[in-house]
C-alpha cells in the first residue's frame, strides 16, 4: 500500500528546521503543494530556492519573538495549519557540572520554545476550529542517559505538557501528538556524539534512521487521517531500507 500527501494551501509552521528532520520535513511539505515556514536561531542557505519553504530567524525561547514572527505569517498567509515544535538542543554536561545558564538555556529553547509556539498559534486555530500540533519527545525521556539530564528532562515534561494542551483544546477540534523519532543522523545528533562511539552502538542495537526517515510519521501526524489526540507515536527501530 502507498500512501501519498497533498498539502495544497496548507501552511505549516516548523520551529528547528534548518538542518535534520525539520528540514526534511519542510522540503516535503513544499513538495506536497503546502507552505512551509521555517523558525530557526540560523538561516538555512541549503533552504534558500526550496519550493514552498520560507525561513524567519527568530530563538524560540524568545516569547516576544516567536509571536511577532507568527504575526508576521498569519499577516503574509491567513492561517497555520499545523505546527511542528522540533527546535531542540542537547549539551551533553554531568549534573555536578552543570551551571544554572546551561540548565535555563537547553530548558528555554526545548520546553518554553515549545510552549511559546503553541501560544501563538493557538488562537487563530480555535477561531477556525482547525489545526495540528506536533510535538516531540525522546526515549531519554523515560530511559534517561548520563550527562542528558536537562535534554531528558525537557522531552518528558513536553509529554506532559501536550498531553495536558490536547485536552484543553479538542474541543476546538485541534490535535496535539507526541513523536518519538527514534535515534536518527541529525546535526544535533552528530554534536552530542562527536567521537561517533554512541552511534555504532546505535547502528549495533536499534540502527540510526535518516532524517527523511520521520517525515512520513510527520506528515501522517499532520493530516486528516490522524484522528487521535494526546497520543505518542515512537519510531523504536530504524526500518531496513533494503
Amino acid at each position: 500500500m502507498k500512501l501519498s500527501f497533498d498539502a495544497t494551501g496548507q501552511v505549516v509552521l516548523v520551529t528547528g528546521g534548518a538542518s535534520g528532520i525539520g528540514a526534511a520535513l519542510a522540503r516535503a511539505v513544499g513538495a506536497a503543494g503546502g507552505t512551509a515556514v521555517v523558525l530557526d536561531v540560523r538561516h538555512a542557505e541549503e533552504l534558500d530556492g526550496a519550493p514552498g519553504v520560507e525561513q524567519i530567524v527568530v530563538d524560540v525561547s524568545d516569547r516576544e519573538a516567536v509571536v511577532s514572527a507568527v504575526e508576521q505569517v498569519l499577516v503574509r498567509h491567513g492561517h497555520i495549519d499545523g505546527l511542528v515544535a522540533g527546535a531542540a538542543i542537547q549539551p551533553r554536561t554531568p549534573v555536578a557540572a552543570m551551571g544554572a545558564e546551561e540548565w535555563r538555556r537547553v530548558l528555554g529553547v526545548n520546553l518554553d520554545g515549545v510552549v511559546w509556539a503553541c501560544q501563538a498559534v493557538l488562537p487563530s486555530m480555535v477561531e477556525r476550529r482547525s489545526g495540528s500540533i506536533v510535538v516531540f519527545s525522546s526515549g531519554l525521556a523515560h530511559m534517561g542517559r548520563a550527562e542528558a539530564s536537562a535534554y531528558a528532562a525537557s522531552k518528558g515534561a513536553l509529554v506532559a505538557f501536550a498531553k495536558s494542551l490536547a485536552a484543553e483544546v479538542a474541543e476546538h477540534r485541534i490535535r496535539v501528538n507526541i513523536i518519538a523519532p527514534g535515534v536518527i543522523d541529525t546535526p544535533q545528533f552528530q554534536a552530542a556524539n562527536p567521537s561517533g562511539g554512541e552511534r555504532e552502538h546505535w547502528l549495533r542495537t536499534t540502527g540510526v534512521g535518516t532524517p527523511e526517515d520521520v517525515v512520513g510519521p510527520l506528515l501522517f501526524l499532520l493530516s486528516d487521517a490522524a484522528t487521535m489526540t494526546g497520543s505518542l507515536l515512537t519510531r523504536d527501530r530504524a526500518y531496513p531500507k533494503e
